[in-house]
């Protein structure tokens, strides 16, 4: 497992960074939108959301994947969806833990929400993100198999 790590150390750092930097373009834009710009909550995360998925695909297409060429509105269409699912996996983390378990503090949100359901989120990117976005021509399957 550690072989396999350091092989796509590179690849790992720059989704990592891409991620990162989609995080802070969402979080800026809510910010902006929510508060000065004076739009309603769902609104406001709704465009920010989408800057922020416009944001990593274009740092993972031209940053880390950018030895595949992928073109055409389908490969960003695919991104998005994976991006869904990942935002669904958080969403899902924190219902279980609030609804669920009835953990309904601010602190046990933010965990399951924004720790536990970040982390899961983040695996299921990368691992849609590798397999159906950006995936090798001669490639088929995901980086564990």
């Amino acid at each position: 497992m550690r072989d396999r790590l350091r092989r796509h150390r590179r690849e790992l750092l720059g989704f990592a960074t891409a991620g990162l930097l989609a995080y802070a373009v969402d979080l800026a834009l809510f910010t902006c939108l929510r508060g000065p710009g004076g739009l309603g909550p769902l609104t406001a995360k709704a465009l920010s959301f989408v800057a922020g998925c416009t944001v990593a695909y274009t740092a993972n297409a031209h940053g880390t994947y950018r030895d595949r060429r992928v073109r055409g509105a389908r490969p960003y269409a695919l991104f998005f969806a994976v991006n869904l699912a990942g935002a669904a996996v958080q969403l899902l983390c924190l219902a279980v833990s609030h609804y669920g378990l009835g953990y309904t503090s601010q602190r046990a949100d933010t965990v399951s929400g924004a720790v536990v359901g970040m982390a899961l989120a983040t695996v299921v990117r990368f691992w849609g993100t590798r397999t159906w976005v950006f995936r090798d021509a001669g490639r088929v399957g995901s980086w564990t198999g």
